[in-house]
């Protein structure tokens, strides 16, 4: 059973003239959460709704938002959707027994199915999840996860999606967690939130997949916990609806000798932003973060991304590109710490951007913030357009412009894609990649 939120706090601020925000609060108040709940994470949600309420939606003046305008995101009075049915969902094949589905942020068990998942992984929501798990220890404990929009995922997702496999568990089949966000003509707001836990020495590759129709907003919280000695190969695919506002985090904390990859796809929204934040907790660890995104019409797209190395022996590799036709525009920021104690470590990050038209717009910004004096680093930006000579080899070996021009905009695109360990997730992509840059 769902009931509103009884956020004492915030009335007590409202009260008080400390709220900060009307469009902050007008969504705190519409939250819901089940009244079943333990004690902790009701705690935990009480406090980060007083925080909340506190702050204020980013604008233009605050440096890390200086390129993207969220004042269309404000002017829309976003509502929680009615309990609408989804008949069917677009999955693929290498994970059709290992889904979890949610729509509107809720869970949908006759949506999903676990059955091929092997014995030391759960993959389900909250409400199932066994009590030798300690979720209270990991959720919403990632340092840095104060920020205005993760706190209110934190005091208002109505369920939570928990991936949590156990020691030295290797899982071949890849995990699909599919968000879907359904409306009935009316701007609604969503709040998917996701806790990855990989202990030491399991290996896994999560697909966290999108997508939506009409006006929404989705705001999501992905936690991901990688142990020891651990490996977790996650694929994001982010295609909403081009009508709608994402802004999403993915908060990573990785212990000595663990491995992560982050495969990033950023296709939909009016309006989108990520945030991956990745913390090195030990030494020798990997990082790997691979970026592709594609904007059209006037969509916005901004990627700001942390990683933060804080321990000898570790190495990151960033590599994002984006492509940018008509009057689109994207943005990306990149910081690297890399403290004193962080010595012998290797990074390396690059942004390489492909304008479409003339109108494009790209905001670029890789960082590198370094103490340590015994390390290899590296970064930099490219930004660029379709060379005219190289058109014109291909039209001279019998290509037409266009056949020309996507075949170097697939080229450029592929060296991400095929990064994917995913096969038919890798084709699904190329497919919408030819339709959003024809």
């Amino acid at each position: 059973m769902a009931v509103q939120i009884p956020f004492a706090t915030v009335s007590q601020l409202e009260e008080a003239g400390i709220v900060e925000d009307a469009f902050l609060i007008g969504l705190l108040k519409q939250c819901q959460i089940s009244e079943n709940e333990p004690a902790w994470l009701q705690a935990v949600r009480q406090q980060a709704a007083a925080w909340v309420a506190r702050l204020r939606v980013p604008t233009n003046k605050d440096e890390e938002w200086r390129f993207t305008d969220l004042s269309s995101l404000v002017r829309t009075d976003f509502i929680k959707p009615i309990p609408i049915k989804v008949e069917n969902i677009a999955s693929i094949p290498e994970a059709l027994q290992s889904r979890l589905v949610f729509v509107n942020g809720v869970y949908s068990p006759e949506l999903s199915d676990v059955a091929a998942l092997p014995k030391g992984v759960y993959v389900g929501n909250l409400n199932q999840l066994p009590q030798k798990y300690p979720i209270e220890e990991y959720f919403a404990k990632h340092q840095d996860t104060g920020d205005v929009f993760t706190s209110l995922n934190t005091a208002g997702c109505e369920d939570i999606a928990v991936v949590w496999v156990e020691k030295n568990v290797v899982l071949e089949t890849p995990i699909h967690l599919v968000f879907v966000s359904a409306t009935d003509n009316k701007a609604s707001f969503s709040q998917p939130r996701t806790l990855v836990v990989a202990e030491r020495g399991a290996d896994l590759s999560i697909v966290e997949e999108y997508s939506g129709t009409g006006v929404y907003f989705t705001n999501a919280v992905t936690e991901i916990w990688v142990g020891e000695n651990a490996g977790v190969k996650h694929t994001r695919l982010q295609q909403e609806s081009e009508k709608s506002f994402h802004i999403s985090k993915t908060a990573v904390s990785q212990a000595c000798d663990s491995r992560y990859t982050i495969n990033e796809i950023n296709f939909g929204g009016r309006l989108s932003r990520h945030n991956p934040e990745i913390l090195q907790q030990g030494e020798q660890t990997q990082t790997s973060l691979h970026g592709l995104t594609i904007t059209s019409g006037e969509q916005l797209a901004d990627t700001h991304s942390i990683v933060a190395l804080t321990k000898p022996y570790g190495t990151t590799n960033q590599l994002h590109k984006c492509i940018v036709g008509d009057r689109a525009h994207t943005v990306f920021n990149g910081k690297i710490f890399v403290p004193k104690e962080a010595q012998l470590t290797n990074a390396a990050q690059l942004n390489r951007n492909l304008l479409l038209s003339p109108k494009a717009r790209v905001n670029t910004k890789p960082e590198l913030q370094i103490t340590a004096d015994n390390v290899k680093c590296s970064h930099g930006a490219t930004v660029s357009q379709l060379e005219a000579d190289e058109i014109f080899y291909l039209r001279s070996r019998g290509l037409s412009e266009d056949d020309a021009r996507h075949l170097l905009i697939d080229a450029f695109a592929k060296e991400i894609i095929e990064r994917i360990p995913v096969k038919s997730l890798q084709e699904k992509i190329t497919q919408i990649a030819l339709g959003k840059t024809q």
